[in-house]
């Protein structure tokens, strides 16, 4: 079975959150069972010069309406990962943000269909809105296409025009395919057409169905729902890997989780911190509301009177970080920082006792397995992955403290309950040493997709 698995992002390459990380990870699991084909775009930011052409050909034309486009396919060496370079698709500074989005991604949304065919492939698994259209594209071909909804609220919607740019007939733009309050909706065609849709969990399948949670997709979702599925995420257990990941400061591991402290020390002796006795809670993420920013800049005042310290790593909308720097320069134990370190990051899963995850709402979320990972007790609001992923119960994997209620006093409670856990020394360490052992790897996730493919297929 020969698979193309298309992202618009891909880690090291290109990433702007989870899709990444998981575009990265799923086809390194899935390698083990099928013949996998990861693809993504070459964006101008990337090193072109590491790259050599596809031994497929190099420059590609695909005729869509009056204008014809060209692209070029390229490979690393020693690895199965194909780059699709178009200067409208990768000419850019950031991967998302442009005015030409949509002829962007639908014309990356093409060109996979086409390199689909020419590589005769089973199946294309898609993921997001990006790369949504290629099921509407490989309607009338024999190759299947199964999509996973990584977070429904992003979801591709356009003015209608781009239809025509992209050459896609007007008998299209129906409440039953594209058309969505007037405009085109990308994701739309991709849960129409492809034959089977996932989520990221389990939990998050179900949320989507309902008003809540559906992003006004609900409905349509509820009509499809037969080919809709929900695979727990994993991570990659290889890369994130506190034994031997070289930006610590001190490797270790569940056998020898004590040593995981030195980290902490020499954290808190960069931040300024004098005693190293404190806990250390961390919160790293985009700073929007589906992450609980609000419910976490509420609880600030409140955190600050705490025996603790605090974290925050990220990025969002100016007025969100110019007040958590406010209050950061306010607080003595509250620290924000601004902007995104993959290894800044790593340092703070080791160094720190807690992961704090409100999120209003979470398809899945990596963090809390990479905390686990890292031995960092994850506290979580019971919600989407969060709540499939994370459990006050002792022998289920991750265990960590969950709350239910979306509201600063239910996560104020929970960070009250993690210091009286943090007061028990021996109770804390052997959750933290039980997290280290659990299984969060792409594994089982692999087992499951397999099983959707040959469902698919036969």
């Amino acid at each position: 079975m020969k698979v193309l698995f298309a992202s618009s992002e891909m880690y090291p390459y290109s990433k702007s959150g989870g899709l990444g990380d998981v575009a990265h990870s799923l086809p390194l699991a899935l390698r083990e069972v099928c013949e996998i084909i990861p693809i993504t775009p070459l964006y101008r930011f990337i090193d072109r010069k590491k790259f050599g052409l596809h031994s497929l050909g190099s420059v590609y034309t695909l005729k869509m309406g009056s204008k014809t486009y060209c692209y070029e396919l390229f490979q690393v060496k020693e690895s199965d990962t194909l780059f699709v370079y178009n200067d409208i698709l990768c000419e850019t500074e950031a991967l998302y943000g442009y005015d030409n989005d949509g002829l962007r991604f639908g014309l990356f949304s093409r060109m996979v269909a086409e390199i689909a065919k020419k590589m005769q492939v089973d199946i294309v698994h898609l993921n997001d809105w990006h790369t949504a259209l290629t099921a509407l594209f490989l309607k009338s071909e024999s190759i299947k296409t199964v999509l996973t909804i990584h977070n429904l609220a992003y979801q591709g919607v356009f003015n209608r025009k781009v239809l025509k740019k992209l050459a896609i007939d007007k008998k299209y733009f129906t409440m039953e395919n594209l058309e969505f309050y007037g405009k085109a909706n990308f994701l739309k065609a991709g849960i129409a057409y492809s034959e089977k849709i996932t989520t990221v969990s389990p939990s998050y399948a179900k949320e989507i169905l309902t008003v809540r949670f559906g992003c006004g997709l609900d409905g349509f979702l509820t009509k499809h729902r037969r080919k809709l599925t929900g695979i727990l995420n994993g991570i990659d257990t290889v890369c994130f890997d506190p034994e031997h990941d070289r930006a610590l400061y001190a490797n270790f591991s569940a056998d020898h989780v004590g040593k995981k402290a030195a980290n902490k020390k020499a954290y808190y002796k960069n931040l300024g911190v004098k005693s190293s006795k404190k806990p250390l809670f961390i919160f790293i993420g985009r700073l929007v509301e589906q992450k609980g920013i609000s419910v976490i800049a509420a609880s600030l005042k409140d955190l600050s009177a705490e025996p603790l310290e605090f974290v925050m790593l990220g990025e969002g909308e100016a007025k969100t970080e110019k007040k958590l720097s406010e209050l950061s320069d306010k607080y003595g134990n509250i620290h924000y920082l601004k902007g995104y370190d993959e290894a800044l990051s790593r340092q703070l899963y080791a160094a720190a006792d807690f992961l704090l995850m409100p999120s209003l709402f979470e398809p899945c979320g990596l963090n809390q397995m990479i905390a686990a990972r890292y031995g960092a007790v994850p506290i979580v609001h019971a919600t989407g992955g969060l709540k499939d992923s994370v459990f006050e119960e002792k022998k289920k994997c991750i265990r960590g403290i969950v709350f239910e209620s979306y509201s600063k006093k239910s996560c104020l409670h929970a960070v009250r309950r993690a210091l009286a856990l943090y007061g028990n020394k021996k109770a804390c360490l052997k959750m933290a040493e039980f997290d280290m052992q659990c299984d969060v790897s792409f594994r089982k996730s692999a087992k499951a997709y397999m099983k959707l493919y040959k469902e698919m297929t036969a």
